[in-house]
């Protein structure tokens, strides 16, 4: 890519571009804005100077050691799939009676059916009643029989559920008769674990370093995600639950960064295109194993299972190099590029290692204290927060509305996760063609068109809408895929996991958001938010920068425009550009419009510009010089 960028560069140094330039200046004279010349030129300067981009070009761009990266991370994300969907299948509905065993000690050989037409109340339909038994007697079998039981009370000796083939959470702890706990409530534990582990792997990931929080977050998967088939309690289950998500919180913010970190070009959205297709994957991995396991521990013990060889990680997963270098450790970054372009039998010149710098004092103490006082930061932060919370709110939503129709459970979820593959697919031609911001414009677009859908059409027409939650949940996947590249590569390095974690907490809240609403019983409420979070988001989203074909940034100093505003000289309508750039503004813009063969095509990259604002017209400066009309004396 750098390669290209100065191919770029030098085509427009030579003299025909030159003429063109002349040409045009002189038919529209207002064609060309000092602003939009120094965007370029700031931007072809940024790929001059990146020299990790080089570095990593030199080492392969996607050879041996990339590959084996990308399949490193493919595989969690079966089980992050597997533990994050498993409240569906173990928490299923079941049709509890009263145990009333006592009348086999004057009846032992009374059938099942029997028993529960001697010991349990009628409801007025003639079914028996759920939450109500007949008070015990001290009479022989026969009595009992003749003149039947009158007096009913609450189940004393627990529950049986006849009808039920599998054991699931609500007969092993008796959830039922005024115990019940509802799936929206283990969403919200789940949802609050994402919202504690976001902020704090976050954190961790970019202090301790991409590697041990990754493991970390294994750990805690082999921990919390395998050890929750042990749990004794119903209480047990809800803390080992929220200890796994935020496990898998951890583990999605990590390893896309150190995807982020180690691949360039578009080699970096297809990797996490297909890591998040993986994820689809373990979807219907999961809805296999549950409908053919009868118990629900044995649904976690098999699952869980695979999360231990994972344990070789240790041994074999690469650290960031950027994040080695920009934490102060030069030296172990050079060994892991050296390492990589080992693996990948490339050999990087010597001259171009040497290249790599420590970085200022001031950018290792970057907290989370910048991303309030960073404006760029505080923006993308902002604006990203707002469309993770509206693809979270719209994406819960349509899932708990695809549960109105009464679809079988394991229909409900492959369907969708079939539907998801493709989806995220789609992400790599709209990446290509249109970049990163205008792909999550158009994903939320037609969530949005098919939430307005869903909305008018009548409930009546159940296939319909059944189709259109559908289609709903396949762009907002495509949301989800295009959402992690694009924030992944407006955050510095140097606060990249933190800043993912800081907008997954936008993802939690939207979750809670959409389970408290669902959970009032409204019909048109929660898709008409959906309708009007999405056309905020939508607006929102045009305030960000396009991140495609840029160099990555590392540190906070790369955001220049966005985050710096130097002090204005006098008599220069508070423009700060005459104190930044010694030369006379009609001077530079003359350069940047007609540049020569031989001068320097190079601009300090902190140099700020205002729309709007037009130095030419200071009066401060003389009137004699004009815009863009030739080459002043100066020069």
């Amino acid at each position: 890519m750098s390669g290209e960028s100065n191919c770029k560069v030098k085509h427009r140094s030579h003299h025909p571009s030159k003429n063109l330039n002349q040409h045009e200046a002189q038919e529209h004279p207002n064609s060309w804005s000092l602003e939009m010349l120094l965007r370029r030129l700031r931007a072809t300067e940024a790929n001059q100077d990146d020299k990790f981009a080089h570095i990593l070009d030199a080492v392969g761009e996607f050879g041996t050691f990339q590959r084996r990266l990308v399949v490193l991370t493919f595989i969690p994300n079966i089980l992050l799939a597997f533990f994050i969907s498993a409240d569906v299948f173990v928490f299923t509905a079941q049709k509890p009676y009263c145990n009333t065993s006592w009348i086999l000690a004057v009846g032992p050989n009374l059938t099942e059916a029997e028993q529960m037409n001697l010991t349990l109340p009628r409801e007025p339909n003639g079914s028996f009643q759920t939450c109500l038994m007949y008070l015990p007697v001290a009479w022989d079998l026969d009595s009992i029989i003749q003149f039947g039981l009158n007096h009913t009370e609450s189940c004393q000796d627990g529950w049986i559920y006849p009808d039920t083939k599998k054991r699931s959470l609500v007969n092993e702890f008796d959830l039922v008769c005024g115990k019940e706990q509802n799936s929206e409530s283990m969403q919200t534990m789940f949802a609050a674990g994402i919202l504690t582990g976001s902020l704090i792997f976050g954190l961790m990931s970019d202090k301790l370093g991409r590697y041990p929080t990754i493991l970390m977050s294994l750990l805690g998967l082999i921990i919390f995600g395998f050890g929750t088939a042990f749990v004794n309690t119903f209480h047990q289950y809800l803390f080992f639950r929220f200890g796994v998500s935020q496990a898998l919180v951890g583990y999605t913010i990590s390893s896309v960064s150190l995807a982020t970190e180690w691949l360039v070009a578009e080699h970096r959205s297809h990797a996490i295109i297909l890591e998040h297709c993986f994820f689809s994957v373990g979807v219907m991995f999961l809805t296999g194993l549950a409908n053919s396991l009868p118990h629900w521990r044995l649904l976690f013990l098999v699952g869980g299972a695979p999360v231990f060889p994972l344990i070789f990680y240790i041994w074999i997963l690469p650290e960031s190099p950027r994040w080695l270098l920009m934490n102060g450790k030069l030296e172990e970054a050079k060994q892991m590029l050296c390492y990589a372009a080992g693996v990948n039998k490339k050999t990087i010149p010597l001259s171009l290692l040497n290249k790599l710098q420590l970085p200022r004092k001031k950018v290792t103490k970057a907290s989370v204290l910048d991303f309030y006082n960073n404006r760029h930061l505080r923006r993308v932060t902002l604006v990203m927060g707002c469309v993770w919370f509206t693809v979270s709110y719209s994406y819960f939503t349509l899932c708990f509305k695809l549960k109105d129709f009464a679809m079988n459970i394991h229909f409900g979820q492959v369907i969708p996760g079939i539907m998801e593959v493709p989806a995220r697919l789609c992400c790599i031609f709209l990446l290509e063609q249109i970049g990163r911001k205008w792909s999550l414009v158009a994903s939320l677009f037609q969530g949005t068109l098919t939430c307005l859908l869903i909305l008018i059409l009548p409930p009546e027409l159940k296939s319909i809408m059944v189709l259109m939650v559908a289609l709903g949940e396949f762009s907002l996947a495509a949301s989800v895929t295009v959402f992690f590249i694009y924030t992944a590569e407006l955050l510095p390095t140097v606060l990249r996991a933190t800043g993912l974690g800081l907008v997954s907490l936008a993802w939690a809240a939207g979750a809670i958001s959409s389970l408290m609403i669902i959970s009032q019983r409204l019909t048109l409420l929660p898709i008409l938010l959906c309708c009007v979070s999405a056309i905020l988001a939508l607006f929102f989203c045009s305030l960000l920068p396009e991140t495609q074909d840029q160099p990555l940034p590392d540190i906070l100093e790369h955001y220049p425009l966005q985050t710096r505003s130097l002090p204005s000289s006098p008599g220069c309508c508070h423009d700060p550009l005459r104190a930044a750039w010694p030369l006379p503004a009609p001077t530079l813009l003359a350069l940047l419009t007609n540049p020569r063969p031989g001068l320097p095509l190079s601009l300090p990259l902190w140099l700020p510009v205002r729309t709007g604002c037009c130095p030419w017209r200071c009066p401060g400066l003389p009137t004699s010089h004009g815009r863009g009309t030739g080459w002043p004396p100066a020069l």
